[in-house]
């Protein structure tokens, strides 16, 4: 049995984005005004809206993996993309974030994103200061059993930010990091509160998008 590509996709009807404050350090040492995700990457022993199940020592060996390129100081960044490609390829000029830690909960794993200064990323950034709700969903290869939809032999490849995710608490808080020490920061989150703007916000993305055609 050949292994398929499995990325899940299919938006579930409930999960909230929450806006957080928390100040950030990178790697050189420098205080800068990052944007983060964090919550639940990938679920266990439930079954999504691709009506696919992922045993709890799948997801295990899932973090597992992720972690030893995050812990590796050799290793490379583990970066995802806005919404999922048709392969398994990480497309540079469609990167939004890196991912900055992974780690079990319970039969879930959970954890954070860094969101980048890209073109991609940028877009990213705006959607989630005006307001919209976006989830993550991960991205790999294994097997699938047509009989029960038990997932095997997954190997994850990173995980994307996408609108609908199919996993059904897939939709990470938001951490706006020093976001009110930005220039205009309130401002933004006073926007952001106005159900108007965040019509007007959202419409004017999604039609970027569209005439990028980036869908």
């Amino acid at each position: 049995m050949s292994k398929v590509i499995l990325s899940e996709f299919i938006s579930p009807s409930i999960g909230k984005n929450k806006v957080t404050l928390e100040e950030a350090e990178d790697a050189f040492g420098n205080k800068g005004k990052h944007l983060y995700m964090a919550g639940i990457f990938i679920q266990g022993d439930i079954r999504n809206a691709n009506q696919r199940v992922y045993p709890v020592h799948e997801i295990k060996k899932a973090v597992d993996s992720m972690n030893n390129i995050l812990l590796d100081s050799n290793g490379g960044d583990i970066l995802g993309e806005m919404d999922h490609p048709d392969d398994l390829k990480i497309n540079l000029d469609r990167v939004t974030h890196k991912i900055v830690k992974m780690s079990m909960e319970g039969p879930n794993g959970v954890g954070k994103l860094q969101i980048l200064p890209t073109p991609m990323g940028n877009i990213v950034k705006t959607m989630l200061e005006s307001g919209v709700k976006l989830g993550v969903s991960s991205r790999g290869s294994g097997n699938v059993n047509e009989a029960n939809g038990h997932v095997s032999d997954f190997e994850i490849i990173t995980v994307d930010i996408v609108a609908q995710p199919s996993a059904p608490n897939a939709y990470p808080k938001a951490i706006y990091e020093s976001l009110m020490n930005m220039r205009h920061g309130h401002k933004v989150l006073e926007m952001a509160a106005d159900t108007k703007v965040q019509r007007y916000i959202k419409g004017q993305v999604i039609r970027l998008i569209q005439d990028m055609k980036l869908k």
